[in-house]
């Protein structure tokens, strides 16, 4: 299915309220992040660490006064240049191009379902610059069935879960991890939308190469679709 198919199916549920964050937050107190080669600023920063990334996205929120940063999808970004796990000696074949939205905010931060579903499959994704702990939800809307992850979580968000209980809209699922168990992050949720998981369990690739990015970007859906920032 196209994203743009998939885009009218959820229209009718863009009336409702769908959030992963806390409902009370409102969409101005979200800011977009540009974390893109194109972000002059971001060559006077050092991203090769957490904490310096980190300090420059609390700069950003707080400069806008905002609580919440987002943004990321489709983007080609060179933070992950820091990683092997993401690097190729061929360049269309490096993977930095993002396929989630990000939503930086602190720590401990809870996270909900946006849609009814039931947990797919989990998984502590440990290389450096991976998910860390990771959820995916499996949906039905219409007769279609599709996934979300949620990556860079808590050790404690997936602790307590079991494959195939069931999950209502709205319910917290987890808690953002901090970057000793994230993969090395400032804190974020990483938040995706796949239409065919290929047989992947708790994990499934959120970052991909140029060579595959007409596949990708079919399969993964804009999750701005469902969340309307």
């Amino acid at each position: 299915m196209s994203s743009k198919a998939f885009s009218q199916i959820l229209a009718h549920l863009n009336q409702q309220s769908l959030y992963v964050l806390d409902p009370s937050l409102s969409k101005s107190d979200y800011v977009k992040l540009d974390l893109s080669i194109h972000n002059k600023a971001l060559e006077q920063v050092d991203v090769s660490t957490s904490e310096t990334l980190e300090t420059y996205v609390n700069n950003h929120i707080k400069t806008h006064n905002a609580k919440v940063a987002y943004g990321g999808y489709l983007e080609t970004r060179n933070i992950y240049k820091r990683s092997t796990y993401f690097n190729d000696t061929n360049p269309e074949a490096e993977r930095n191009i993002h396929l989630g939205l990000d939503l930086w905010i602190a720590a401990e931060t809870p996270i909900y379902a946006p849609l009814d579903g039931e947990v797919h499959s989990f998984k502590n994704n440990t290389n450096f610059g991976d998910y860390g702990p990771t959820i995916l939800l499996k949906h039905y809307v219409d007769d279609i069935v599709f996934y979300t992850l949620y990556g860079h979580l808590s050790i404690a968000s997936i602790q307590n879960l079991r494959v195939g209980q069931s999950i209502e809209q709205g319910q917290q699922i987890a808690t953002l991890g901090d970057a000793s168990v994230n993969g090395d992050y400032p804190p974020h949720l990483h938040f995706q939308i796949i239409n065919d998981l290929q047989d992947y369990k708790g994990d499934y690739p959120g970052v991909c190469a140029m060579l595959d990015l007409e596949f990708y970007s079919e399969n993964c859906w804009d999750p701005n679709l469902l969340l309307g920032l």
